[in-house]
């Protein structure tokens, strides 16, 4: 079954198409990349897929319910997350503290009793500090900083933290948008290995944005491809890297032909 279903999406900003007549879907526990050249599209699909775009006309389903007008933050209860581009983390907090904050939707208590903390309010509370050291900060292997401000972390540990912060709500569909973008060879080994041990463990379903065609190809189940904000193809990984069209929106006709 299709987790995600984008169907016929159209999106513009002041007569300037970002999106036209784009379909794909995401299927149950794979990982799908969306790949393009700059200014393809991606970023502003994935908006469009988290409410924060609202498209001109098309259709957003998640397991066959149609979410395209359905607000950002209940998508988030519907089992939707996301880690960005730059890292939004909240650098005066601790790691454990930012990676609780992704844990919101699948708290019961209310404002009030959380400003009391008392009772329920308290276990609930450490209830969710041990399954988050159990499972997200060890899978992770983030036990060793855990108690430090993430503005003292370097890059590529704050992307982990980031990813650790999506995980942790256990989302049904995973939105990863240039996890990877910045790091050097090592943390982008690491980082694509923890992506592959969380789809394992949860069967996560993830829709994963990336310019780094090698993590793309190693990682990924099926491959979109975007050009000028259109589908220009979609396949497995092979069928994609050797499409004349996808050669030609990376390299060029000159050098394609």
């Amino acid at each position: 079954m299709d987790v995600l279903e984008i169907d016929n999406i159209s999106l513009s900003f002041g007569g300037v198409n970002a999106l036209t007549d784009v379909s794909m879907s995401a299927a149950a526990g794979k990982i799908t990349a969306v790949i393009g050249p700059n200014g393809a599209g991606k970023t502003s699909l994935f908006n469009v897929v988290s409410g924060f775009y609202k498209p001109n006309h098309g259709a957003v389903r998640m397991a066959g319910v149609d979410i395209t007008a359905v607000r950002p933050h209940r998508r988030a209860f519907l089992g939707i997350a996301r880690t960005f581009q730059n890292v939004a983390l909240f650098r005066g907090m601790t790691v454990l503290d930012n990676i609780k904050l992704g844990a919101h939707t699948t708290l019961r208590s209310g404002p009030l009793a959380a400003g009391v903390f008392l009772g329920r309010t308290r276990r609930e509370e450490s209830a969710l500090r041990e399954q988050i050291e159990r499972e997200v900060i060890s899978l992770l292997e983030l036990d060793h900083i855990r108690h430090k401000p993430v503005q003292e972390l370097s890059y590529g540990l704050q992307k982990r933290v980031e990813l650790a912060r999506a995980l942790v709500m256990r989302p049904k569909l995973l939105l990863l948008d240039e996890p990877v973008a910045g790091m050097n060879r090592e943390e982008k080994g690491e980082l694509s290995h923890f992506i592959l041990e969380a789809r394992e463990r949860w069967q996560t379903t993830v829709l994963l944005i990336e310019h780094d065609m090698g993590m793309v190809m190693d990682l990924s189940d099926r491959v979109v491809v975007l050009n000028f904000g259109r589908n220009i193809a979609a396949g497995t990984s092979y069928e994609v890297k050797h499409n004349p069209e996808v050669i030609s929106a990376y390299l060029g006709r000159a050098e394609a032909s």
